[in-house]
């Protein structure tokens, strides 16, 4: 599939439909109310747009309409996560770890994962 782009607020609908797919529309203006506040006219209209996209399906065979990604996270988050790290920090991986320990940002399990992670490709990278 060609890059998707997706805004900080398809992003959010998305999630929602990746943690639990087929939700009408009255569950996802009630899943996604509490942290956005968004109406039903929004969400359907960045439902729709999703649709265009390509990224979300349709299904109206039931009573109500649902709606599921047709896209997976995990084909979606790689690129996503790379077009961060070149805006953001030039690509580099170091600078944002960098930022987040400057800042205090993490916490002493995210630094004991960090640094389990970083062992496990330390010894990849040695065979």
């Amino acid at each position: 599939m060609e890059h998707l782009r997706l805004s900080d607020g398809e992003w959010k609908l998305m999630k929602t439909l990746w943690q639990r797919p087929g939700q009408t529309l009255a569950e996802l203006v009630s899943a996604l109310d509490a942290d956005t506040g968004w109406s039903r006219a929004t969400i359907f209209m960045m439902l729709k747009r999703l649709i265009a996209k390509g990224a979300v399906t349709m299904d109206d065979s039931g009573k109500f309409q649902t709606y599921s990604a047709s896209v997976a996270y995990a084909d979606v988050e790689p690129e996503e996560t790379e077009s961060f790290l070149s805006k953001v920090y030039g690509g580099s991986v170091g600078m944002m770890v960098s930022n987040l320990v400057d800042r205090g940002a993490l916490s002493e399990q995210e630094i004991q994962e960090l640094k389990a992670i970083l062992d496990a490709a330390e010894k990849e990278h040695a065979q």
